[in-house]
């Protein structure tokens, strides 16, 4: 490459000599630049998501490539956010992908200091068999002659990243066990 090339590939000079002053467009860019190619472009679909941290809702398009998530961006047709995202939940690949994340059922034993893991189906039948043992040791027919048909062993506080659909399943699931305590973390 010979100084001539040298200089004109300089970007001071191309913004000098040509149609970019401030520097913000094609003065900037260079041969490695221009092969730059977004994240997101070679992503199979784009799934609508919600924050998973707070109770604000901002709104997230997760970017998927071969049934895998490859980006997680704001979703710029948000209204709550408008595109943007804390800090927090800009890091929320790392949270879907990250080496930390357990992909695995672990439960501690009463009392115990170590956790153990276990299979999917066990650890469902285990709070399967608390729910109904529970409700079944705390139903209330009546309370003050008055009939309630209730628990009040039970109690359901809800994340705020839920929406409408899944809030009406879980209140419609509680409802019918008798549970009267459904909260949600974003009514709180």
């Amino acid at each position: 490459m010979g100084v001539r090339t040298w200089i004109q590939d300089w970007p001071v000079y191309r913004q000098l000599t040509g149609t970019d002053p401030l520097g913000r467009g094609a003065a900037a860019s260079s041969a490695a630049t221009r092969e730059l190619r977004p994240r997101t472009a070679t992503a199979d679909r784009v799934v609508k998501s919600v924050c998973p941290y707070c109770a604000v809702g901002c709104a997230q398009n997760v970017y998927v490539k071969d049934d895998r998530v490859v980006q997680i961006e704001g979703d710029p047709d948000s209204p709550v956010s408008r595109g943007r995202l804390c800090p927090k939940g800009s890091a929320t690949l790392q949270l879907t992908t990250g080496e930390s994340r357990r992909h695995r059922v672990l439960y501690r034993r009463p009392h115990g200091t170590d956790w153990e893991p276990l299979d999917l189906d066990t650890a469902l039948d285990m709070v399967t068999e608390r729910v109904i043992r529970t409700r079944r040791e705390t139903w209330q027919w009546e309370q003050d002659g008055i009939r309630v048909n209730r628990t009040l062993g039970l109690a359901s506080l809800g994340g705020a990243t839920l929406d409408n659909e899944e809030n009406y399943l879980i209140k419609k699931l509680f409802t019918a066990l008798g549970v009267v305590q459904v909260e949600n973390q974003a009514r709180v």
